[in-house]
């Protein structure tokens, strides 16, 4: 199974908020968008601000971020990707989601087969089966 994560199913994890996506790390391979990094890293940031995370948490959040990034395919934040986000969508999408939406598109295409959409997101969700994906988290 191929499964394309947002950054609410890494969050989760990252957090240790449960539930837990279905089958966490079970997967042949597990692709995100290089935007996953930045906004897990404006997350963490905020929750160290909110006084959240104190010092050890955020310097464990970060080291497990590195961690499951490192384990991750990378979609890259290309001229093609974005110029895919900026087309329609079947539904209402938010920015950020659409640049995940196109990164999955993409990677689609590379990968035909039985692909996943993982995202915790409910509109996520709905945008991402409105575009056929199968999605799981939601």
């Amino acid at each position: 199974m191929i499964v394309y994560l947002d950054t609410s199913t890494v969050l989760r994890a990252l957090l240790g908020q449960m539930p837990l996506l279905a089958g966490w790390g079970n997967w042949e391979e597990a692709y995100t968008s290089d935007l996953m990094g930045v906004e897990a890293r404006r997350t963490l940031d905020r929750l160290r601000l909110a006084s959240a995370l104190d010092d050890a948490g955020v310097a464990d959040a970060h080291a497990e971020l590195a961690r499951i990034e490192r384990s991750l395919g990378r979609v890259r934040l290309t001229r093609r990707v974005l110029e895919r986000a900026a087309q329609p969508m079947a539904t209402a999408v938010r920015t950020l989601d659409a640049i995940h939406l196109a990164s999955a598109l993409l990677l689609r295409e590379r990968h035909p087969e039985s692909m996943l959409f993982a995202t915790h997101d409910r509109r996520q969700a709905l945008a991402a089966r409105a575009l056929g994906f199968t999605c799981v988290g939601s």
